[in-house]
């Protein structure tokens, strides 16, 4: 479902606003009819924690040869794409 609020009753109602958010509803902040801002959850199930992203620090970057960041492999000797 589709929420619209101006940005006066969105200040107002907040709290009450995140709720359908969480749900996955689409809130939409309104000023004069016209939409400037989106309430959204942040998802969070996908990621992991603080800790999970220190472990993979940790093991630091793979030294394998075949792995590349520049890409050259889709581009030719001119720079266009290949």
């Amino acid at each position: 479902m589709k929420i619209c609020v101006e940005v006066a009753e969105a200040a107002e109602r907040l709290e009450e606003l995140i709720d359908p958010a969480l749900r996955g509803d689409e809130v939409v902040v309104c000023r004069v009819g016209n939409p400037v801002a989106v309430i959204m959850a942040v998802r969070t199930a996908d990621h992991g924690t603080i800790d999970d992203f220190l472990a993979l620090a940790a093991e630091g970057r793979p030294t394998s040869n075949d792995l590349t960041s520049n890409h050259d492999d889709l581009y030719d000797e001119n720079g266009l794409p290949a």
